[in-house]
């Protein structure tokens, strides 16, 4: 249980953190090439989801979010009941990364992203830390499924 507060705590402050560090340091649109082609900073704000879907809906977000952290918890206290570390550190990463974008939420009344990726000739939409934990921590969490899956039963 320890361990997962750590990657939470750890994860929200280094969402924050590096959105504190773009906030100050960056114009909104301001971009910086990280590397020619493929990465660059560039500060942008999103009132929607990925792709900015459901763009300006933020009680939607808020309402969605709650959900989303009661589920998240629910099953985290499961996993780490049942000792399955894959699903536990995923769950703890995403919980991580739904904090991170819901302070953004409340306090900015959207998300605030910086992470620009061009692959190939398409520009990715652009965006965070909490982002990237969300999608880090569900392909554990589903790793983790996949493998309890797999595991042979008594009974069987």
């Amino acid at each position: 249980m320890i361990v997962s507060l750590l990657i939470i705590v750890f994860l929200v402050a280094l969402d924050q953190f590096t959105k504190w560090l773009i906030l100050s340091s960056f114009t909104l649109f301001e971009s910086r090439v990280l590397i020619d082609g493929f990465l660059s900073l560039t500060r942008r704000f999103n009132t929607g989801a990925a792709w900015s879907l459901f763009e300006g809906q933020i009680e939607f977000f808020i309402i969605i979010t709650v959900v989303a952290m009661g589920l998240f918890v629910v099953l985290l206290k499961e996993a780490l009941t049942k000792r399955q570390p894959w699903q536990w550190i995923g769950l703890s990463v995403m919980i991580g990364g739904t904090i991170g974008n819901f302070i953004d939420r409340l306090r900015f009344g959207g998300v605030v992203d910086f992470i620009d990726v061009f692959i190939f000739t398409y520009d990715f939409p652009v965006f965070n830390v909490a982002d990237s934990a969300l999608t880090v921590g569900l392909i554990a969490f589903m790793i983790g499924v996949w493998l309890d899956e797999r595991r042979p039963r008594p009974n069987e």
